[in-house]
């Protein structure tokens, strides 16, 4: 076998590992776990390793790089390094590893209770009138569907134009939740404009953009 068909074959048996690790998921959680795949293979990249060839040392370093360089929170971390492990147990279950170098990776330690605090309600205030004086109108769209609506990041970013409507004389927004779970929420009067005004007069697509006119993401959002 030549060098570049080899290659190929390689290409192809790990487009094949990722297709039937992700192929576990639907709808946003599919998303969410490609993208913290897609981390990882990232750096597999920038420091030249083929992630079908990693070690359990490597693992390791990968888990210092979100520690130390990209600072991210413990249960970040954790979540991203499970995606890694997830990934790694699919290839042994599918016989393209003989083992998983992600087993013994100690995970970080994920404090019981959440260390973020919740806005008190002068602190919304603020933000909300911040994001009605900004001159994008989008921010205005997004605190208000977070804030007022209690929707979650990817509740918010996932809504269409479509999923707007009216049930028994009342503006509702149908929100898929987690495990695909749709449930109608209803539209105070300030949310409806707001919403209205990012929806213009497109027929269709997501209610949220980003500045490329594509669907607004979570890291976008935040």
């Amino acid at each position: 076998m030549t060098t570049s068909a080899k290659s190929r074959s390689d290409q192809a048996v790990f487009d094949l590992a990722v297709a039937a690790y992700l192929g576990r998921y639907r709808g946003t959680s599919r998303l969410h776990a490609e993208s913290d795949l897609r981390v990882c293979l990232r750096w597999c990249t920038s420091a030249g390793l083929d992630p079908l060839a990693a070690a359990r040392a490597d693992i390791g370093r990968y888990l210092r790089w979100l520690q130390d360089v990209r600072c991210f929170q413990p249960s970040t971390v954790s979540r991203r390094l499970s995606v890694v492990l997830g990934f790694y147990r699919v290839c042994v279950i599918d016989q393209i590893l003989s083992r998983s170098s992600a087993d013994y990776v100690r995970r970080p330690l994920v404090p019981p209770e959440s260390p973020t605090l919740r806005l008190g309600h002068l602190q919304f205030e603020a933000l909300l009138t911040t994001a009605r004086l900004s001159a994008n109108i989008i921010d205005l769209a997004l605190i208000a569907m977070l804030g007022l609506l209690g929707l979650r990041v990817f509740e918010a970013t996932g809504a269409n134009i479509a999923d707007l409507g009216e049930e028994h004389g009342h503006r509702v927004l149908r929100v898929r939740g987690k495990g695909g779970k749709v449930v109608l929420v209803p539209l105070p009067p300030a949310v409806g404009r707001a919403l209205d005004r990012v929806v213009d007069e497109r027929p269709g697509g997501p209610i949220l953009r980003n500045t490329h006119d594509g669907r607004m993401d979570r890291h976008a959002a935040t």
